[in-house]
């Protein structure tokens, strides 16, 4: 059974968002670190805006090391009080309570479920005990302003530290374990 991850880009004074603007794609921690991630996970797990966002783009997105055939190819599980199926983009709902779905999902898949995006949904998974580890991959720019992970939302998030690994690009991953109250 593996693990559910959330992963999530950002800046070093944690934005989350625009990330046109800041996000470093090439690099060590590309190369290895997110191409490791997505190729030891067996589904994407979703959030509406998240999936939306992604789906908009990367059907249309190609390379030379099968990193979006992966993306495209692999199945997505979209968890949305607002969307109604069926979904394009080799996705689909997730029916019943959230802790149910999750379960299920891990009794079918063996690799892990990477939950892209920091927001709502994320932190409903943290705070239900629904996630393993939170992945930050910070990148060595400061934003000013923008969208921050967990967008402020309340129970707060406990976590512990399990691991740091720093790149040569100057991008930090930053592994925890949350800790549910």
């Amino acid at each position: 059974m593996g693990k559910v991850i959330v992963s999530t880009q950002m800046t070093v004074d944690g934005v989350i968002d625009r990330i046109d603007e800041w996000f470093t794609p090439a690099g060590e921690h590309e190369e290895s670190g997110s191409f490791d991630q997505l190729f030891a996970a067996d589904a994407l797990l979703l959030g509406r805006k998240t999936y939306e966002g992604l789906a908009s783009v990367w059907p249309t997105i190609t390379d030379t090391r099968g990193f979006a055939d992966r993306v495209n190819g692999m199945p997505k599980f979209v968890i949305s009080r607002t969307l109604q199926g069926p979904l394009e983009w080799n996705a689909s709902l997730l029916e019943g309570t959230l802790a149910e779905a999750i379960s299920e999902l891990r009794q079918r898949h063996t690799g892990n479920l990477v939950s892209y995006g920091c927001g709502e949904l994320a932190h409903h998974l943290a705070t239900q005990g629904l996630v393993d580890e939170i992945r930050f991959w910070v990148h060595p720019v400061i934003l000013g302003h923008g969208t921050r992970p967990f967008h402020s939302l309340e129970p707060p998030v406990h976590l512990t530290l399990t691991g740091t690994t720093t790149y040569r690009s100057g991008v930090t991953l930053l592994t925890y374990r949350p800790n549910p109250k």
